[in-house]
């Protein structure tokens, strides 16, 4: 388990993944995201979250260039948007995101929602990326089982990370087996479900009797259910905050409680039902 800011689970593939990182949706381009990078690795984290649609491509690369640590040590995603699906679009649209990132190689590269009829054509592209050794890994997001099911039908290379809406209201029974069985590292985006449960009671109480807050709870959750984890925050006591979850333990009781909060309640779309 866990056991410190750094520490990285294995990829099916070998590249190993930090366990925590910062994620910057909805963090403004520009002096916003390249000061929340800069405050998440001063504060420990390794591993960074961006994607072409949240457009702070370029400030997130700032901040890797400014932080002072080696880009070795850095684990950098991004994700290719449902407009530049395809074969070849994919791979334009993936130069794109190099360009603004300023990176020669990147860690992570997600497909970032199951475009009917262009997923399969994406997924080749990211297969030639990573055989051109581009990229270190590859993965989808917001994929459910069926949507993997099908991509498995034709991939060459199974995904090495499914990154989802997970939370406590949205516990993703079946996709985690499912992921679990096929050795895809599942990801949590919104763990915090957006902050609508910093004040329900039961994470209120278990952090109490941690002397933590209900954030910190659900994100050492995330990590004992096998859960990589990416809460965002832009104020650099937050992202410190939300780091420190690796000095304590949820007990299995605890865990039970947590999970009894589950009701398949999602805060964004429905992979099955997005128009974007």
């Amino acid at each position: 388990m866990a056991k410190h800011i750094q520490d990285t689970t294995t990829l099916h593939n070998g590249v190993k993944m930090p366990w925590l990182g910062l994620g910057v949706w909805k963090v403004e381009d520009g002096s916003q995201v390249t000061e929340s990078v800069k405050a998440a690795v001063q504060a420990g984290y390794r591993s960074i979250d961006t994607a072409a649609i949240y457009k702070n491509e370029e400030g997130v690369g700032k901040g890797i260039k400014e932080c002072g640590v080696p880009r070795e040590e850095l684990f950098i995603t991004t994700k290719v948007w449902n407009a530049n699906q395809g074969y070849e679009t994919t791979l334009q649209a993936f130069e794109e995101s190099m360009e603004k990132l300023g990176l020669d190689y990147l860690d992570l590269y997600l497909v970032h929602w199951p475009v009917a009829g262009k997923y399969k054509d994406t997924w080749r592209a990211l297969e030639k990326l990573y055989a051109d050794k581009k990229v270190r890994a590859i993965g989808v997001s917001n994929f459910h089982v069926h949507h993997l099911e099908d991509l498995l039908e034709t991939a060459n290379i199974v995904p090495m990370v499914n990154q989802v809406e997970f939370h406590p209201q949205l516990a993703q029974h079946d996709l985690r087996t499912f992921c679990k069985e096929h050795q895809i590292q599942l990801e949590a985006w919104s763990p915090l479900a957006q902050g609508k449960l910093l004040d329900h009671p039961t994470l209120v109480e278990i952090g109490q009797k941690h002397g933590k807050s209900p954030a910190q709870v659900i994100l050492r959750w995330d990590l004992q259910c096998g859960v990589v984890t990416i809460p965002k925050s832009v104020n650099a006591d937050r992202i410190a905050t939300n780091g420190d979850i690796f000095d304590f333990e949820l007990t299995s009781e605890d865990m039970e409680q947590i999970n009894a909060l589950n009701k398949d309640e999602r805060v964004g779309p429905d992979p099955d039902n997005f128009d974007f």
